[in-house]
């Protein structure tokens, strides 16, 4: 299982992708970016970190490790002659 912190950008990390420390100022810019994230209660930013990788070009990992270790089973089922 994902340890729950890495899930998340923390607080530092999102004012290093904004460069914003206002949390008004870090949404409009997550916004601008077409990053999707969250405002907690107390105003403060919630990121996904891997909707950031994938924001930003990034290969998600899951589906580069299934193209990278699924076999071709259609060769593997051919009739032979």
């Amino acid at each position: 299982m994902r340890n729950l912190s890495s899930m998340f950008l923390e607080p530092e990390e999102v004012v290093a992708l904004t460069g914003r420390r206002m949390y008004s100022a870090q949404a409009r810019a997550l916004r601008m970016m077409g990053i999707e994230h969250r405002v907690r209660p107390n105003g403060t930013i919630v990121v996904l970190s891997e909707h950031v990788a994938l924001a930003l070009g990034a290969q998600s990992v899951t589906a580069a490790r299934a193209a990278s270790v699924e076999p071709d089973w259609r060769s593997m089922n051919a009739k032979r002659a």
